[in-house]
């Protein structure tokens, strides 16, 4: 993934995880032992090689969740609420999720 850097000359953001993918993806925020790297680039800004990135980029404790959510809200529209369940001549079957997340 750090290819993005030398194959991407618009602006960057590379987050590196303390954790693997399911560490990082499914153990929510406020989960011990968390650590993460953040760092943005901008279009056509300099870009360092996998160790001097590593070198002068200082981990943050905690999930990389915040983060994200806080570079997802800078770049999306306002919240709206969802359209309503079901469609045209279709009614909802049931609340989302749906029943069968509860199945076992």
């Amino acid at each position: 993934m750090f290819r993005l850097h030398v194959l991407n000359d618009g602006p960057l953001t590379f987050v590196l995880t303390s954790g693997g993918h399911n560490a990082g993806i499914v153990s929510e925020p406020g989960h011990p032992h968390r650590h993460f790297r953040l760092r943005a680039r901008e279009a056509a800004g300099h870009t360092l090689g996998p160790d001097e990135w590593l070198r002068d980029t200082a981990p943050q404790d905690g999930s990389w969740w915040p983060a994200w959510d806080a570079w997802l809200e800078a770049r999306s529209r306002p919240r709206i609420d969802p359209p309503p369940m079901g469609a045209p001549g279709y009614a909802a079957l049931c609340d989302a999720p749906g029943t069968y997340v509860r199945e076992g």
